[in-house]
């Protein structure tokens, strides 16, 4: 739901795009028209699940947290060894490491963030798929150590259907990528 909510246009007129804000208090994706009058609230409007959302955060923050990686490590430099005075010592360090993360957690970098997530999504799937069958065979390498019995074919079966499966955007089944960068979806 969340999810979904980040892709409504914003109807309260006493907020701009930039200035709504999700149920925990962090910035959402951008709500309002962009400069290029595409007239696309984002230029990746696909919804996304609640965990690939979250993915897309993590690669967000990160790459905010590595362009201020300086003002980060002076800020941990001066707090290392203090507890309650950390506020009155490190106000400075604290104001310009807060300063650098508000310039760069701009839509634009959200964008960039969740265009990362999308390139990196077939590595994902192999890896994901090379570690479901790698636990597959473990399992069958145990069943044969101990003397177990073998397992169920048809849950064998079911369990490497389960793996080929295509990952879900959107509510699409996505297939497979095409040469020009589009993907055929069912």
């Amino acid at each position: 739901m969340a999810a979904m909510a980040a892709h409504t246009p914003n109807t309260d007129t006493g907020r701009s795009g930039d200035e709504s804000r999700s149920r925990n208090g962090s910035a959402s994706a951008p709500t309002s028209t962009p400069p290029s009058g595409s007239g696309m609230p984002s230029r990746n409007p696909l919804p996304l699940s609640a965990s690939q959302e979250a993915s897309v955060r993590e690669v967000f923050n990160k790459r905010v947290r590595d362009q201020c990686a300086d003002e980060i490590k002076a800020f941990a430099d001066c707090a290392r060894g203090r507890t309650f005075t950390i506020p009155f010592a490190c106000r400075a360090m604290s104001n310009m490491m807060n300063s650098c993360m508000a310039a760069h957690a701009t839509p634009e970098e959200h964008d960039r963030a969740r265009e990362e997530w999308f390139a990196q999504r077939m590595v994902r799937a192999r890896e994901r798929e090379m570690k479901e069958k790698r636990k597959i065979e473990q399992e069958k390498f145990h069943r044969e150590w101990w003397g177990l019995p073998e397992q169920d074919p048809e849950k064998l079966k079911a369990q490497l259907e389960k793996i080929e499966q295509p990952e879900r955007i959107g509510g699409k089944v996505v297939r497979k990528r095409t040469g020009d960068g589009s993907s055929e979806s069912r």
